[in-house]
C-alpha cells in the first residue's frame, strides 16, 4: 500500500480522537475572529485561514465519501479531485464570494462530526474494506482515517500560525 502523505503529521496519534483534538483546537482559535481575521494567511501567497477551513470541509466531504464507497460499493474506483479546482468553485479568490470563514468553520465542524461517527462505529474488518485510486493504487479505509487525521493535523498547524501572527 502506497505510504500516506500525512503520516508523519499524525504520528502514533489514534486517529479519530486526532481528527477531534484538530477541530476543536481550530475552534478554540478562530472562536473570536473577525471576518478580517479569517482573511489573513500564515505565508505571502499561501491560503488564508477561510481558504484552508474551506479546504478542510470539501476535504472531509470528498474523503469521508470516499471511505463510504468503499464500505458499500463492491470493486470501487475513487475519483481523484483537483483541490485548487474545488477552492475555484467556492469563490476561492474573493472574500466576498463563497463561504465566510465562520460557515467553512462550521461546515469543517459538522462533516468532520459526521466522519468520526462513522469511523468509530467500524470494526476492523470494514477497516480494511479495500478500493483503488489512480494516483495511490489499492488502498483501505482505515488508510483514508490515517489520511485524514493527518491531514486536518497538517493544517492546523497553518491555522496556529496564522493565529500567531
Amino acid at each position: 500500500m502506497t505510504p500516506n502523505p500525512y503520516a508523519a503529521d499524525l504520528g502514533d496519534r489514534e486517529p479519530v480522537a486526532a481528527m477531534k483534538e484538530a477541530v476543536d483546537r481550530i475552534q478554540t482559535l478562530t472562536a473570536s475572529w473577525t471576518p478580517e481575521q479569517f482573511e489573513r494567511s500564515y505565508a505571502t501567497g499561501k491560503w488564508t485561514a477561510r481558504q484552508i477551513l474551506t479546504h478542510l470541509a470539501q476535504t472531509e466531504i470528498a474523503l469521508g465519501n470516499r471511505a463510504r464507497m468503499a464500505l458499500t460499493t463492491p470493486n470501487y474506483a475513487a475519483q481523484s479531485f483537483d483541490q485548487d479546482q474545488w477552492m475555484l468553485l467556492e469563490g476561492s479568490g474573493r472574500p466576498s464570494r463563497g463561504l465566510s470563514g465562520r460557515d467553512a468553520l462550521a461546515a469543517l465542524v459538522a462533516t468532520n462530526a459526521m466522519n468520526r461517527a462513522l469511523f468509530a462505529s467500524l470494526s476492523q474488518p470494514d477497516r480494511q474494506s479495500t478500493f483503488t485510486h489512480p494516483e495511490y493504487g489499492g488502498l483501505n479505509v482505515d488508510w483514508v482515517i490515517h489520511q485524514m487525521a493527518g491531514h486536518v493535523r497538517h493544517h492546523l498547524e497553518q491555522i496556529e500560525r496564522i493565529a500567531r501572527g
